[in-house]
């Protein structure tokens, strides 16, 4: 059965009809120069998107996963030393993979609900005087908690310490709907997919890579034949790949790229932060809390929403699912059962925000939580009058 609703998962997200489509094409010959005026705009595109002029691109069949081996594999060898902080379930995958790669992993670990801790990054980089530290992993935004960290203050911690390590980001549920800065930020690789901010279906590992994380990769010795950025390159010079690429979901890149470029980024990060306000403004109403600690480390793209003690959480998406045919997230590792996550990214609009509340106020009614119903969506619309369309009118 194929559902009217719009979903409420931090990914994949909503598709505007017209990615969906872009997606649905014809066979083409990859090898052809049709290819071509697909391929290059898609990765100038992004570019543009992650706030670079330096770094190159690079899309690959895959997800967020395939990204981080990407990261790793092309600029690592075995036994190399890396800093991580491990503050949700994302992060804590990515430690996972480093560890099974055989790379010798420093884990900081932070409360999930506390974005990563800059300051201790920056006291290990300073004790690291014999620069064994090779690279420095960071999760943007950690999806399984909705906290956000700094990245730019990290890199100024980096700097601090004129450590060389490379800053390698875990973008996947930011780039696109938050502001993302590879350049400013000192980022050499950044990860995201294809499912979030970029509206299209799951598919595509896309990784921006610095010329410095470039030139790591002729002394990198980790195994990598699928994910090398060295094939990937010849491919791109002779506009194709070194296998068969996914054109449909390349085009909806293409055309993904243009839409947010057409909305104006700094438009598209407003109206996350707009529409995520409204949901904040929400959870405050129904008296709950949201997992992020402070301010300062709550998600623009999803909301990860403490329920009271001894109560399930994961009843209210499975209770939305079942009975009112909408989907929401649950509580992943240590949050599991204590938190149901609110995705808010992609293509979304305040109305249709205000639609997923009033569901969540119906499902935890029903499985009576003391809420009152119509509480959180009038908080959020306090939030949402005089919305994007008449602030637009307004400017004119």
């Amino acid at each position: 059965m194929i559902s009217q609703n719009p979903v409420f998962i931090p990914g994949p997200t909503n598709m505007p009809e017209v990615l969906r489509k872009s997606c649905d094409m014809p066979t083409l010959d990859h090898r052809s120069a049709a290819f071509a005026g697909i391929l290059h705009p898609a990765l100038e595109g992004v570019k543009k998107v992650l706030k670079t002029t330096s770094a190159e691109v690079f899309v690959f069949p895959s997800t967020g996963t395939g990204g981080w081996e990407t990261a790793l594999t092309n600029t690592l060898s075995p036994g190399d030393t890396v800093l991580v902080g491990r503050n949700g379930m994302f992060s804590h995958r990515w430690i996972d993979m480093c560890e099974r790669h055989g790379l010798d992993v420093i884990v900081l670990d932070t409360a999930w609900g506390q974005g990563l801790p800059v300051d201790r990054y920056g006291e290990v980089l300073a004790q690291d005087t014999e620069h064994r530290i090779k690279a420095v992993l960071a999760t943007h935004n950690e999806t399984a908690t909705g906290v956000v960290s700094d990245i730019a203050g990290l890199r100024a911690a980096m700097d601090a310490s004129a450590h060389p390590a490379l800053l390698l980001v875990d973008g996947v549920s930011s780039i696109g709907s938050m502001n993302f800065e590879m350049d400013a930020w000192g980022v050499d690789i950044a990860v995201t997919g294809s499912q979030k901010g970029f509206m299209l279906p799951a598919g595509l590992a896309i990784v921006g890579v610095s010329q410095r994380a470039l030139g790591a990769m002729a002394t990198a010795k980790l195994p990598r034949t699928f994910f090398d950025l060295r094939d990937m390159q010849k491919g791109y010079a002779v506009n194709g790949y070194p296998y068969t690429p996914p054109v449909g979901l390349l085009n909806g890149l293409k055309l993904a790229c243009d839409m947010l470029l057409e909305e104006g980024l700094e438009n598209v990060f407003a109206r996350h932060r707009r529409i995520a306000d409204g949901v904040r403004a929400a959870v405050a109403a129904w008296g709950l809390e949201l997992c992020a600690e402070r301010p300062e480390w709550q998600s623009d793209t999803v909301s990860a929403v403490r329920t009271p003690e001894g109560f399930d959480a994961g009843e209210i998406v499975t209770h939305a699912a079942e009975v009112y045919d909408m989907a929401f997230g649950v509580g992943m590792g240590e949050v599991a059962g204590k938190v149901f996550r609110i995705g808010h990214l992609g293509m979304l609009t305040e109305a249709q925000a205000l639609c997923g509340l009033a569901t969540v106020e119906m499902c935890m009614v029903d499985l009576g939580l003391d809420i009152q119903l119509g509480s959180g969506v009038a908080a959020a619309q306090g939030v949402y009058r005089h919305g994007t369309r008449q602030q637009a009118m307004a400017a004119e």
